[in-house]
């Protein structure tokens, strides 16, 4: 009988101790933290990215046509000589030549007085020949010499513009080289270099796999370090229609919308072709996709706190976001932190 107590005292203890020892995985299963947001309707944009350096619209390096002594104008706009930065028009005369020499053998105001006199014995022999009073030939050598009169003066014209150097359209001086006031200037030497970029291009070459999804208009939208809070907008203007057999790439433009003059010429840009693009779509972050043997999948939180995995179809996508047509609807609550470890059912805890 003592034996028998013994026994059944030993039993007792060895079920109480099992008991206290049990592992908390056996008792419950612990919730894993999670962080959610809601899915939302939103834009996306497909793209095919490319690099180039961004080249001014409009661009020359104006020399010098005649030997002549240097004078820097002023610019009117600022009171001061010009200078390097300085936005031009059309027509702003920034540099003179003068040479007194030059000058009077182009004899300007003896040619335009030529040219009144021919004009005016061009009218009245044409009067007189309308009344017998002169033969045709005498009318003939009269408009003869009213049309050699008016090309010599022209012509003076076009040889007294070469003594003024004059924007030949608007934009802003990149290059003034320098010359002391009054030195002669020889024929041919630089004068002002000017660049209107207000609108700009990129030279740009797309991997022959992109051919049929690169159209003529599509919007390009451009960046570069220095401009991470600026959008600067563009269109595909140019492509050609054949392949590179060395690089498998065929070459095109992009015409870019400079109007504030944030792109400067030179710059080694970003571009982002459009190909794809929809205003109100389901998208997620690329970065919580699952992939089984099912396809890709992804959770979010069901009923009674569990992770419910959602087999979901995708659509267009770009570098760091995709579309989603099926698996997910607006609201439901998606597990962006945490979702590594889950199986579908797990319990879960959402944490901010």
């Amino acid at each position: 009988m003592k034996n028998i107590k013994l026994l059944l005292l030993l039993a007792i203890v060895t079920f109480t101790f099992a008991c206290n020892n049990q592992t908390p995985s056996e008792t419950t299963e612990l919730a894993v933290p999670v962080s959610i947001e809601n899915v939302k309707m939103q834009s996306i944009q497909q793209f095919i990215n490319t690099t180039g350096t961004a080249k001014a619209g409009a661009e020359t390096v104006l020399n010098s046509e005649i030997t002549g002594s240097y004078q820097l104008l002023v610019n009117p706009k600022t009171g001061k000589e010009f200078r390097l930065g300085d936005r031009i028009n059309k027509g702003d005369v920034i540099i003179r030549l003068e040479d007194a020499e030059y000058l009077n053998g182009i004899a300007i105001e003896s040619k335009k007085l030529n040219l009144e006199i021919s004009e005016q014995e061009y009218v009245k022999s044409k009067s007189l020949y309308d009344k017998g009073g002169v033969t045709l030939r005498e009318l003939r050598n009269a408009e003869l010499s009213s049309t050699n009169a008016k090309y010599d003066f022209e012509s003076a014209e076009i040889r007294l513009a070469k003594m003024k150097i004059v924007a030949p359209f608007s934009g802003v001086i990149v290059e003034l080289p320098y010359y002391t006031e009054g030195v002669k200037v020889a024929i041919n030497q630089p004068m002002v270099g000017i660049m209107s970029y207000n609108k700009m291009y990129i030279e740009i070459n797309i991997p022959e796999k992109n051919m049929s999804e690169i159209k003529l208009g599509q919007k390009v939208i451009i960046t570069n370090y220095t401009l991470s809070e600026d959008t600067i907008t563009g269109v595909v203007s140019e492509l050609s229609p054949i392949i590179s057999t060395e690089t498998r790439t065929f070459a095109g433009k992009l015409q870019i919308s400079n109007s504030d003059l944030k792109l400067r010429p030179g710059m080694f840009v970003r571009a982002n072709i459009i190909t794809a693009q929809k205003d109100s779509a389901i998208v997620i972050s690329k970065k919580i996709i699952l992939s089984g043997s099912r396809g890709k999948y992804v959770f979010v939180v069901g009923r009674n706190s569990s992770a419910d995995d959602r087999r979901i179809t995708t659509g267009i996508d770009n570098q760091d976001y995709i579309e989603v047509l099926e698996g997910l609807k607006p609201n439901d609550r998606l597990i962006i932190k945490g979702f590594e470890t889950l199986r579908d059912g797990s319990k879960v805890k959402v944490i901010l």
